[in-house]
């Protein structure tokens, strides 16, 4: 064969093989918080391909703004892992970022946001697109649970689990610019598209406060009743639902969040944590943290359709094939 042909040849080797990789369905990611793994999930087999080794305590999980990596961060290692998101193979691990148990870019993706659980601090980092630095640790209330920043990247609300209240952070001049008070135990923070209002789950209560934050700072005007341990957040993708899993109800309630009433109730069996939601709407991903499993749900029929096996007490849900974000 010529040089020519073989390197007409090569060529087309790596096309076939990049569409190839395109076609194949990106894996399911789901964190084992007590294993200190990730364990990888085909999603068309539905078995569990492999465990990925991380940090102590990998909770949740979020991707970098070029989409080349998801970024698993581990609380008690006080550091990142970072996972290409169709191989699965570890790309880099990233240590000194203090007690990494929630994370978040900004949407101008100018910054990277950490709450440290334990620490009771929420970390605000100068983003480059490849390593973060630390421009401002402010001090909040106890245990900082989870973040939601603003679509202007102006705004960075936070949940604090054991001092019941909602934090608001301006980002631009990294201050704490209010704190108010929540029902018990407040978890995941939910934003609607227009940041007007905000969603708070009530870990410790039955439902889900909504907060009107169009002047800047939250105000309470309404209670949700979902179910009891209201814990995490997901969209559906629709720009008009979203769901939330109740942990200690064994449900996942679906809320209309332009007209803020429940429509809906799915089954999320043994303490349902973190969720994701398949590219076309139709599949729920569902951690079940008391059964070591992950649980897909049918989300036209509310009904599960196979549970997976993973590792001790699974937490982050995530695959690049989702829905969208609101």
């Amino acid at each position: 064969m010529s040089l020519f042909f073989r390197f007409l040849a090569s060529g087309l080797l790596v096309v076939l093989t990049h569409a190839a990789s395109a076609q194949t369905p990106a894996p399911v990611f789901v964190l084992n918080s007590l294993e200190g793994n990730v364990s990888v999930i085909d999603p068309v087999t539905w078995t569990e391909k492999k465990r990925i080794p991380t940090g102590k305590e990998p909770h949740h999980l979020y991707m970098t703004p070029d989409e080349k990596s998801v970024i698993v961060a581990n609380a008690l290692s006080d550091s990142l892992t970072f996972i290409h998101p169709r191989t699965a193979e570890v790309q880099r691990t990233l240590t000194g970022i203090l007690d990494p148990y929630q994370l978040r870019f900004s949407p101008d993706m100018k910054w990277f946001v950490t709450a440290a659980n334990r620490l009771n601090h929420v970390d605000i980092y100068r983003w480059d697109g490849q390593t973060p630095t630390l421009a401002k640790r402010i001090a909040t209330g106890k245990t900082p649970s989870h973040l939601w920043i603003d679509s202007k990247s102006t705004t960075i609300w936070a949940t604090m689990q054991d001092s019941d209240e909602l934090v608001t952070i301006d980002l631009a001049t990294q201050t704490l610019k209010s704190r108010v008070p929540t029902g018990p135990m407040p978890a995941d923070v939910f934003g609607t598209p227009d940041d007007k209002t905000l969603l708070v789950g009530l870990t410790g209560g039955e439902g889900v406060e909504v907060y009107d934050v169009s002047s800047g700072t939250p105000r309470k005007v309404k209670m949700l009743p979902t179910g009891k341990g209201a814990h995490a957040f997901r969209a559906l993708g629709d720009k008009r639902h979203v769901l939330v899993s109740n942990r200690v109800a064994n449900t996942v309630s679906q809320i209309d969040y332009v007209s803020m009433v429940v429509v809906a109730e799915l089954p999320g069996p043994s303490g349902p944590d973190c969720m994701d939601v398949s590219k076309d709407g139709k599949t729920l991903l569902l951690a079940s943290r008391w059964a070591k499993k992950l649980t897909v749900i049918d989300i036209a029929s509310r009904q599960v359709v196979r549970q997976v096996r993973v590792g001790k007490s699974p937490h982050g849900v995530w695959t690049l094939d989702h829905a969208g974000r609101n």
